[in-house]
Parts: C-alpha cells; sequence; structure tokens
C-alpha cells in the first residue's frame, strides 16, 4: 500500500513539472478575482475638521462586590456596582416632590435642570402676562438682560429665573439672585414662550416693585417736573412717553386709572428700563393725583387745540372772561358730564343755552410750549389720542392756574402723537427750569461780589 501511494505521488509532482516547463503544451489561465484582492482598498476622505468615527466599545463592566453590611443572602445591598476606587460616589440630590430634577452650581449659586415635559416656564409666563394676575399676585414679567439687570440695580426683588446657558447665567449679578429659584430649560422652550423677535434666552419673574422701596440712579439729575399721563390706551405710546419722561429727568410719572398698565411686556419694551429710573404711580384717582403733588404746583395740560382756533380766537379766548366750551379745547372728553361724547359730538350738540351751560368747561389759557410756563415746582398732564383730556385735568389745571400748552402745526395736520408731544414739552420745560436755576445761581454769585467789593 505505501508502494502504491509513493508511485502515485511522484507522478502528480512529475505531472506539475511538466506543466510547469516552458516547452509544456499545457497553460494555466489567472482568475481576475485573484488580481483584485490583491489591490489597496480606497481611501475614504472626511471633511475638514472631522475624522474617522471609531467603532464604538462596549462598556466596561465594573467588578460587582457586596458593600459593608449587605446582606449577600437576602440580595440587599448586594450586585450594586462600585468603581475601582471601591467607594461609591454619593447620590445626585433631589428636588422635594419632583425626582426627576437634579441641581447644579456656578460660582456657589445653585440652579435646577429641567426635564422634558417641565411645565413651569409655560405656566408662569402665560399667568403673568394677565393684568389681573401682576396686579392681584404682585408679579411682573421681564424679558432680556438688560430689563432684568436694571431691576436688580434698582432693588427688585427676584422670584423665578429661566435661563438657556450657564454663560447667560454668568452675565447677570450673581450675587443678587441667591434668593432667587433658577432652572435651567432648553433655548427652544424660551422661544416658544419669549415675545422678542431674537430671545436672550433669559425670562425672569419679580415682584411687582414698590416705587418707594426703590433707588433710582439719576434721582440727583431729575428736575421738579411732574407727568401725569390722562387716558393713554396704547401701550408703545405709554412706554415711549415712559422713555421721554425719563430721559428728560422728571421727577415723578402719575397714570390714572384710564391708563394701559404700566408693567405690560410691550410697554416695557417701549420703555427700555425707563420704569427703574423714575418713579411711577399707577391706577390713580384724580384725588389721589393731588396728594401724590407737592404743595404750591402748578398743572398745565397739554393740548393739541384742533378746534376752530385761529391765532385771532386764541387771543380773544386769553382776553375772554367767560367759561370755555368743551369746542374750544383741542382734546377734552366730556367723561365727566354726559357719557363718552367726543369733541365732534359735543359740537353738533351744543345748539341750545342750555346745553352749552350743562357743557361748560373751566376757563384755562392758551400759551405757546417755548413761552415761559415751567415754574418750581410743575406738573404736565399728557391726553390720549383716543379719549383726549379728561375734564378732572382741565379743572385741576384752572384750580392750580395752569396753562393750556400747545405746539403749533401745519394748517392740514390735525395733531401729534400724543408720545412726541410730551417728548417737546417735557425737554422744553426741563429746559426752562434749568436756565430758571441758572440765573438764580449766576444773580447770587454776582450779589456776593458786589458785596465783596
Amino acid at each position: 500500500m505505501a508502494a502504491r501511494l509513493g508511485s502515485v505521488i511522484s507522478l502528480l509532482s512529475g505531472e506539475r513539472g511538466a506543466l510547469l516547463t516552458r516547452g509544456a503544451s499545457y497553460t494555466v489561465e489567472p482568475k481576475r478575482y485573484v488580481r483584485g484582492l490583491r489591490r489597496n482598498p480606497v481611501k475614504v476622505l472626511f471633511p475638514e475638521g472631522t475624522t474617522a468615527k471609531t467603532p464604538r466599545q462596549p462598556p466596561r463592566k465594573e467588578p460587582t462586590c457586596v458593600g459593608p453590611g449587605a446582606d449577600a443572602s437576602s440580595g440587599k445591598g448586594a450586585g450594586r456596582s462600585l468603581p475601582a476606587s471601591g467607594v461609591a460616589p454619593p447620590p445626585a440630590p433631589r428636588l422635594p416632590g419632583d425626582p426627576s430634577v437634579t441641581r447644579d452650581q456656578v460660582e456657589g449659586l445653585r440652579f435646577e435642570r429641567a426635564v422634558p415635559g417641565d411645565k413651569r416656564l409655560a405656566r408662569v409666563v402665560s399667568v403673568a402676562r394677565s393684568r389681573t394676575f401682576r396686579e392681584h399676585q404682585g408679579k411682573i414679567l421681564l424679558e432680556g438682560k438688560r430689563l432684568i439687570c436694571d431691576a436688580l440695580e434698582a432693588g427688585v426683588s427676584p422670584q423665578m429665573l429661566f435661563f438657556s446657558t450657564v454663560e447667560r447665567l454668568r452675565e447677570l449679578p450673581l450675587d443678587k439672585l441667591k434668593r432667587a429659584t433658577l432652572v435651567k430649560v432648553k433655548f427652544e422652550e424660551i422661544k416658544i414662550w419669549s415675545n422678542l423677535v431674537a430671545p436672550q434666552g433669559v425670562i425672569a419673574i419679580f415682584s411687582r416693585p414698590e416705587p418707594s422701596r426703590l433707588s433710582f440712579p439719576q434721582t440727583g439729575q431729575s428736575v421738579p417736573l411732574s407727568l401725569i399721563c390722562d387716558n393713554i390706551r396704547d401701550p408703545g405710546n405709554l412706554g415711549t412717553i415712559l422713555r421721554s419722561a425719563a430721559a428728560a429727568g422728571c421727577h415723578d410719572v402719575l397714570l390714572t386709572k384710564g391708563c394701559v398698565d404700566a408693567w405690560e411686556p410691550k410697554v416695557l419694551r417701549a420703555a427700555m428700563g425707563a420704569h427703574f429710573r423714575l418713579p411711577i404711580y399707577s391706577s390713580l384717582d384724580w384725588g389721589d393725583i393731588e396728594s401724590h403733588l407737592p404743595e404750591p404746583v402748578t398743572v398745565h395740560v397739554a393740548d393739541n387745540f384742533t378746534g376752530p382756533g385761529s391765532v385771532m380766537e386764541e387771543t380773544e379766548a386769553k382776553t375772554s372772561s367767560k367759561p370755555s366750551k368743551a369746542r374750544d379745547y383741542g382734546w377734552v372728553s366730556a367723561r365727566g358730564v354726559h357719557k363718552n361724547l367726543g369733541y365732534e359730538e359735543y359740537d353738533r350738540d351744543s345748539d341750545s343755552d342750555s346745553e352749552d351751560a350743562a357743557l361748560s368747561l373751566p376757563f384755562v389759557d392758551v400759551k405757546l410750549y417755548h413761552e415761559i410756563w415751567a415754574q418750581n415746582p410743575t406738573a404736565v398732564v399728557i391726553g390720549g389720542e383716543t379719549h383726549g383730556l379728561s375734564v378732572e385735568s382741565v379743572q385741576l389745571a384752572e384750580k392750580t392756574a395752569g396753562k393750556r400748552l400747545y405746539v403749533p402745526l401745519v394748517p392740514g395736520v390735525d395733531s401729534l402723537n400724543s408720545a412726541m408731544a410730551a417728548s417737546i414739552i417735557l425737554f422744553e420745560g426741563r429746559r426752562q427750569m434749568l436756565n430758571l436755576s441758572g440765573t438764580s445761581e449766576r444773580k447770587g454769585k454776582y450779589l456776593v461780589r458786589g458785596q465783596r467789593k
């Protein structure tokens, strides 16, 4: 058997040598796929700045051991995974009533991380936008770094603050947020509930401030000039008026009950922080307004004089001693006399003598806005564009020997925007008061020099 196998092997080796000889008639065709397998693999080029993803490694299993005091037979405390050091890390602190929210710190200030499904931001923002809630609960909503910083500098008490990133939180004065609840939420959540076109990633709830408890930075730059807003219904106009009053250095601003809420979000955006630069008193009756004004005081009303008022008629009105009617005023509402009729309705219904007597108004002289009228102290009443000045404001002007201030307009233009008219008159009043104080100081210097001589 062994001899037969040896002969077969020798025969096969001989045939193999014959096939490889140069003169052999048999040829072996190489396979195509053999050459393809010998090629180098194609090199994959990744985008600039990225690298190839490394294969995901399975998580490393820590050795399982039984902690001290654990009962291996019952399984209590057994099977807990411990790190290589053998000491288990302390458990993450949990909020009371919400085990899914953990706490973190930034510069010693603790904040919460809201989990998906947290409705606190939606609930707080939706309720704080209601005027009834703001007045009954005593809370206001502020958004953006500038407004929040101005409120904190003025001494307003923060209650809850929502922020998107830790960097946004660091931009605020952290030392004044120690008593507030800080919640970190996703920027998408803030974007949903924000009133801004470009949200800044920070929203705060504050206690409704009391003007007497706040500290205003420009108290030393103010002049004895008060502004009374009478039935300002448009939020943008009221915010612009407050901004102009703060820029003109007014002593304070008084709002009647017919005005829009000063802490409405649109008013806050238009005012650009004016709420924290001068005292603002809201929802006042005319009796309360008189108690807020110093004694003695002169109250002037801003009148656009849209009635049949030529220069000749203005001169006659100054010299006349008869009481004026509602039609002699540019925009005086007659709410206190006959429902809510406007100027045109009064002009149309004032035919009989009895009606004229019933619709008569106090007589107040007319004066151009650039003439001398700002004396210490002074108050100016700005009426709304819809209802205009109230009868009570004109009565207060007559009581304090005030004037009807108006800005002359070219023919064909009915009136100015209430915010623009307020800005013109307030800055003119500031100029007159500064000139008066400067003149008094110069006179005092001259007297001292004369006495020295």
